[in-house]
């Protein structure tokens, strides 16, 4: 899932959205056909094919931060705003009574302006996840200004390129950067490079988005501060209150909690979907950031409305978005399609059972045994069993029934006893006796024994897909019952 763009006092303006025209490596252009508005032709309609590779070399970034240049590298606007709201809040909470009437209303504001950025900038507007009806959209769009993290169509810019260029020095919020410095660095800190191309054109056609854009600043003041101010001093005379708690402090803690969504959700958690990039699943992001902690997931599949896919996962946006379907004001939620979701687990899980396989010894392949007649082997005590010679030597005094139910068999064909005709052995005996191979017995398997030549721990042994063919398993190993998972 994605980032949280840099707190915005000023709304950019529609040139700075744009992002710098590419370099051209050919004169080839799009047809007409493909733009579905010619008047919103979309940014990156005319990148090549190689533009990330092409940018990253040719596009030159800011000189490194020094401690003789540091003061000339900030961005003192979002310093003043990041530094300041905690600063005057925490001194006016040190004279500002607490009431308990305005500490429910900051808890119930804090979700309220959570929401406009999660369900809102990030759901609808940055993914179209879901469909909003426009009471809702304006609803959300009001109080995710009150989040003051910038306009919907500046935040959803940045969100596009960090979902299109994950960690790579395109993302604004590069987490390879560090954790410290895609919590907060990145807007503190002139970006070091203009971000990567991400299309818009989508959002300038919204009225509500453009109507946000426009009155971004005079919407900040409103509802990031006067909205929960007047709240709480019209409900129960706590001006002073609302202003404090519900207005600067939890603005610091909404800011703190979104931020999460860059760094401690790809840097916490798991892979359960893949690997590739940074983002991870974990309970605690989701229970800081108002349900976006499964970002694994998110990131995998983007347009689904969910972050949680089990009913028991924390997702109160998943929830509110669910809950404005059965009301009617949201529709058409997205939901990527059961059968990939569980394409991507597996594709996981096969790839940790693969590492843990490399772990392990295995016996040797058929091909890699020397042919063994019985004349050249009884100089040794070894059973014959399913076609392979075994020297059982070392496991003569450990073997569970006994030396004497081993030593009786040696010279011979044991495979009928060892299936059943004395005991039919567990899968972890016949993965030991395989460990003990020392060669096939001259004259080949006996037909009818290839389900026996196929050790259990091997049935189900995980190889890539160019493996197979090259495996030193006979064609009927690889064809048999279970086979071999690619």
């Amino acid at each position: 899932m994605s980032a949280v763009p840099p707190v915005c006092s000023t709304p950019p303006s529609v040139e700075t959205l744009t992002p710098p025209m590419t370099p051209k490596l050919n004169d080839s252009q799009p047809s007409k056909k493909f733009i579905e508005d010619p008047e919103h032709v979309p940014a990156d309609a005319n990148i090549p094919d190689n533009y990330v590779s092409y940018t990253l070399k040719h596009q030159k970034s800011l000189l490194p931060i020094t401690w003789d240049n540091w003061y000339t590298e900030l961005n003192w606007l979002n310093v003043a705003i990041l530094a300041g709201t905690p600063v005057i809040g925490l001194v006016g909470a040190y004279y500002t009574h607490l009431r308990w009437e305005t500490a429910v209303w900051s808890v119930i504001y804090y979700y309220m302006t959570g929401l406009g950025i999660t369900a809102g900038y990030h759901r609808l507007w940055s993914h179209r996840s879901y469909n909003a009806s426009k009471p809702l959209q304006y609803v959300l769009a009001f109080v995710g200004a009150g989040a003051v993290e910038g306009s919907i169509k500046w935040w959803s810019r940045g969100h596009r390129a960090h979902h299109r260029y994950t960690d790579t020095d395109l993302d604004p919020y590069n987490a390879h950067r560090g954790l410290l410095w895609s919590h907060i660095g990145w807007m503190v800190v002139k970006p070091r490079r203009k971000p990567g191309v991400a299309d818009v054109s989508d959002l300038t056609k919204n009225e509500i988005v453009r109507w946000q854009h426009k009155y971004y600043l005079s919407l900040v003041v409103i509802m990031g501060f006067l909205f929960p101010t007047v709240v709480a001093g019209l409900g129960w005379g706590d001006w002073q209150g609302g202003y404090v708690y519900a207005g600067l402090l939890r603005l610091c803690f909404l800011h703190h909690s979104t931020f999460c969504v860059n760094s401690l959700a790809h840097w916490l958690g798991e892979t359960p979907f893949d690997d590739k990039h940074s983002p991870r699943d974990h309970f605690v992001t989701a229970l800081v950031t108002i349900g976006e902690g499964y970002h694994n997931f998110h990131h995998q599949f983007p347009m689904d409305y969910r972050n949680a896919i089990k009913w028991y996962q924390y997702d109160p946006t998943k929830w509110f978005i669910w809950s404005c379907q059965k009301l009617g004001f949201a529709s058409h939620l997205k939901s990527f399609p059961d059968n990939e979701v569980r394409k991507g687990q597996l594709t996981m899980q096969l790839k940790r059972l693969r590492e843990t396989q490399e772990t392990l010894s295995w016996p040797s392949d058929n091909s890699d045994l020397p042919v063994i007649s019985w004349e050249s082997s009884k100089s040794r005590p070894v059973i014959c069993i399913a076609g392979f010679i075994h020297d059982v030597s070392d496991f003569l005094d450990d073997h569970p029934g006994g030396r004497h139910l081993l030593t009786k068999p040696i010279g011979r064909d044991a495979t009928t006893a060892f299936f059943g005709g004395v005991y039919d052995h567990s899968n972890a005996a016949h993965n030991l006796l395989a460990m003990k191979r020392v060669g096939v017995l001259h004259g080949g398997t006996p037909h009818g024994l290839d389900d026996k030549v196929i050790p259990p721990s091997q049935r189900l042994r995980i190889a890539r897909y160019n493996e197979i063919g090259d495996s030193g398993y006979s064609s009927a190993a690889l064809s048999d019952g279970e086979g071999l998972l690619g």
